[in-house]
């Protein structure tokens, strides 16, 4: 059976018709019209009673807003040039918002600045523009109801205009707070830097110790020790300063490889015995704790004391309290007397074969560290008392010191501390 097939006809695109856009209703455009010049009569018997306006809302602001109520007692005169100058640009950019557009924006701009300077509250001051927009709402309502009453509802449609307006102000007060508030806050902590740095170094003048105790929140009399710590990285620098400064009233002045705590002391604190939390510092961290000092103005000494400490401690970490250490820290403290005197003292175990003079060195510092008992000493470098005996009889014959005379255990105490000292 044969279907009839019908030829295939070409498909032609329907024809391209524009979309028209639907005219806006003669109407609405007269409406809107409407509304503006009962908009612009309204606002302009509110600017030429401006200063009434500005006096309600002052009142206003005493009233309801407690940060203000301060704020107006203590200055009411710029106050109220500040509510009337806003309230001018507000009111005459209903009139002409390209004209006045920026001006209003730059008073807007300033208050905000202005008002983070003198610290008042963000909150109380986005209340204070609300409080403004609504007042200047309303004044347009009742001018519009006393004047022509039936032209009230036309208000409606430029509602959204004014309270746009209004929002806008107040997300451009809130920006200028905000950048002012950091940038007030990093000029702070840059000062507090300068002046606690300046009080480590020693440099701080006496005429800055008052306005440092107050930046510092500490005693300009008190007692205090500096605390330094060195980490291997931020965090372990921020916990071994947690760990260390553990119950205690402390300003950290951060540096790039060691940071000080100035820590105040009380009357009855034991400098010996203060940060307990130092003996359990993070792995790895070294911290040196200075003797303590009287007075802010002490702080650069107490510093210095405190490096003391914190470079004798051993590479791997620990806690060095200066007060433990005081015969090192005369060492340290001049290093060409403590290398003269080494050289002095030990010198003359130069001509032995340098495994043969460690082996002499490693006892009789290992014998110091045991109170001079041998049997105590041959427990620790794992041989017998005598063998310890001997060594140190050695040491007695090549140097011509003896170690039963108390100035020649001395001079060999200091100079086996500059050894190691040196060694680090």
């Amino acid at each position: 059976m044969q279907y009839a097939v019908r030829p295939r006809a070409a498909v032609r695109p329907a024809p391209f018709v524009p979309a028209v856009r639907p005219r806006p209703r003669r109407g609405r455009s007269l409406i809107d019209a409407d509304a503006l010049d009962v908009l612009h009569r309204a606002a302009r018997v509110l600017l030429d009673d401006l200063a009434d306006l500005t006096d309600r809302l002052v009142v206003a602001l005493q009233e309801q807003e407690p940060a203000y109520r301060a704020t107006v007692d203590h200055d009411s005169g710029a106050t109220w040039q500040e509510v009337h100058r806003s309230l001018r640009h507000s009111v005459a950019s209903l009139l002409d918002p390209r004209a006045s557009r920026e001006a209003a924006r730059r008073c807007s701009w300033k208050i905000g600045a202005t008002r983070a300077e003198q610290g008042l509250p963000l909150d109380a001051l986005l209340h204070a523009f609300r409080l403004g927009g609504s007042m200047v709402w309303q004044a347009l309502v009742e001018e519009t109801s006393r004047t022509a009453p039936e032209d009230v509802r036309l208000l409606v449609h430029v509602a959204a205009d004014v309270w746009n307006f209004v929002d806008e102000h107040c997300t451009l007060v809130a920006d200028a707070y905000r950048q002012t508030e950091r940038r007030l806050a990093w000029r702070r902590e840059n000062r507090l830097r300068m002046l606690a740095g300046a009080l480590l170094d020693g440099s701080s003048r006496i005429a800055d110790l008052p306005e440092t105790a107050q930046a510092l929140e500490l005693p300009e009399q008190g007692r205090y020790v500096v605390v330094a710590v060195a980490a291997a990285g931020p965090a372990d620098g921020a916990a071994a300063r947690a760990a260390v400064a553990r119950d205690a009233r402390v300003h950290w002045h951060t540096g790039v490889d060691v940071d000080h705590g100035i820590v105040l002391l009380g009357d009855d604190d034991d400098p010996e015995r203060c940060l307990p939390g130092a003996d359990d510092p993070v792995p790895g961290a070294r911290v040196g704790i200075g003797t303590a000092v009287a007075g802010l103005a002490a702080v650069g000494d107490a510093r210095r004391l405190a490096d003391t400490a914190l470079r004798m401690c051993p590479p791997s970490g620990g806690t060095v309290r200066l007060t433990e250490h005081l015969p090192a820290a005369l060492v340290m403290a001049a290093p060409e007397l403590g290398q003269a005197l080494a050289d002095r003292v030990l010198g003359p175990l130069a001509p032995l074969e340098p495994a043969d003079a460690e082996v002499l060195l490693e006892t009789l510092e290992a014998w110091l560290e045991c109170d001079g008992s041998a049997q105590r000493a041959g427990e620790r470098l794992y041989c017998h008392r005598n063998t310890v005996l001997n060594r140190l009889r050695r040491y007695e014959q090549l140097t011509g010191r003896s170690l039963t005379r108390p100035a020649d255990m001395v001079e060999i105490s200091l100079a086996l501390t500059a050894r190691r000292l040196r060694a680090r």
